[in-house]
């Protein structure tokens, strides 16, 4: 008895946010189709200038503006961006510096200093376990 391998499959939504692209903005091909694994390894090894593009210039997911900014994603939903974001506009945003976006940034300042904090407490933890 041989068994056959299946190729492993996603849906286009799944593959874009691996991909770190915003869905909309891809081709409508690949909107339209499923995406192999095989597909999904060569372009993130290859991408095609298409993805480059969107990667370059967006418009980016909200994970991706989120990272960009220095700010959470509930912190762009805070400060009122629900939508999609062209690198221009994530520019502009930080050059325009509202308060909004230095609050959450602060923000995310303390919750990464704290997350070290914690961190450095159970590898001293650890270390005197053994």
């Amino acid at each position: 008895m041989t068994s056959h391998q299946t190729a492993q499959t996603m849906k286009p939504a799944t593959a874009a946010k691996k991909l770190g692209v915003y869905l909309e903005a891809t081709p409508a091909e690949f909107q339209e189709g499923v995406v192999s694994r095989t597909e999904l390894n060569a372009l993130q090894t290859d991408p095609p200038e298409w993805l480059q593009e969107l990667r370059r210039n967006g418009p980016h997911p909200r994970p991706v503006v989120a990272a960009k900014l220095g700010v959470s994603i509930s912190g762009l939903a805070r400060g009122g961006v629900t939508d999609a974001l062209t690198t221009e506009q994530i520019e502009a945003l930080k050059q325009e510096s509202p308060e909004w976006l230095q609050k959450e940034r602060a923000t995310q300042a303390e919750v990464r200093k704290e997350a070290a904090r914690i961190k450095e407490k159970n590898a001293e933890r650890d270390d005197k376990a053994r």
